[in-house]
């Protein structure tokens, strides 16, 4: 079961995506057209690009535009429905928070881990190396960020990456993007685990926190591939 707060947080992405939804009903846009940039959208309504990629989401999820990678964002329908359903946290939100608390477990985690725990987050390595470039890596990705948030030895710690990675399993919005962006190509980056498992091996703090940003800046980067338009020169090489 998801816990969320008692006093919600209205989904910004949802009122951008009603927005656009409210251009195409009003015929501003119209089937085939390709929206503006993310960028551009960014600055028209004064949002970040990460909350402008989140409302693309609920758009293609609700049938209103086609997210084409390398090319753009385009209209598909005439008629939208404007009641845009809330889809749940976005993915971009639980990577954005993910990367202000697994660096810091990661250091934490660095001074605390047991051998015995350190031994194990070798072999789910090992499963990912397996794994590699296969949906089933992202069993091993989830099991590998949750061992070392247990190992801080700090309950609120551990709860608190176990959650997040809850609501990447439950939100509709998160989990139809991680498997498109799986059917894209882009997988966990299994060199960035074998980095960060072996700062941990050290038993040294900073590089443990300075390799899980790292990763967790990359796997940011990399999702947003997904909507990157050929004309900004994107890429999506896992690397």
């Amino acid at each position: 079961m998801i816990l969320e707060p008692l006093v919600q947080v209205p989904r910004l992405y949802l009122r951008v995506a009603k927005q656009v939804a409210s251009y195409i009903s009003s015929g501003e846009l119209k089937p085939g057209d390709q929206l503006p940039s993310e960028r551009d959208l960014a600055k028209t309504f004064n949002v970040s690009r990460p909350t402008i990629r989140e409302a693309m989401i609920a758009l293609e999820l609700s049938g209103l535009i086609q997210v084409r990678t390398g090319s753009g964002v385009y209209i598909t329908q005439t008629k939208p429905e404007l009641s845009l359903a809330d889809k749940g946290i976005g993915p971009f939100e639980v990577l954005e928070l993910r990367r202000l608390v697994e660096p810091g477990a990661c250091a934490l985690a660095a001074e605390r881990m047991k051998k015995t725990q350190l031994a194990k987050l070798k072999r789910i390595l090992a499963a990912m190396k397996k794994r590699s470039n296969k949906p089933s890596l992202q069993q091993s990705d989830k099991e590998f960020h949750i061992l070392i948030a247990e190992s801080t030895e700090n309950a609120a710690i551990a709860a608190t990456v176990n959650w997040l990675w809850e609501l990447r399993e439950h939100s509709e919005l998160n989990r139809v993007f991680h498997a498109r962006i799986l059917e894209e190509g882009i997988f966990p980056n299994v060199d960035q685990h074998e980095r960060v498992l072996k700062a941990l091996a050290k038993g040294d703090a900073v590089l443990a926190q300075q390799a899980m940003f790292d990763h967790l800046d990359h796997a940011i980067e990399m999702a947003a591939t997904y909507f990157e338009r050929y004309d900004e020169g994107s890429t999506v090489e896992n690397s």
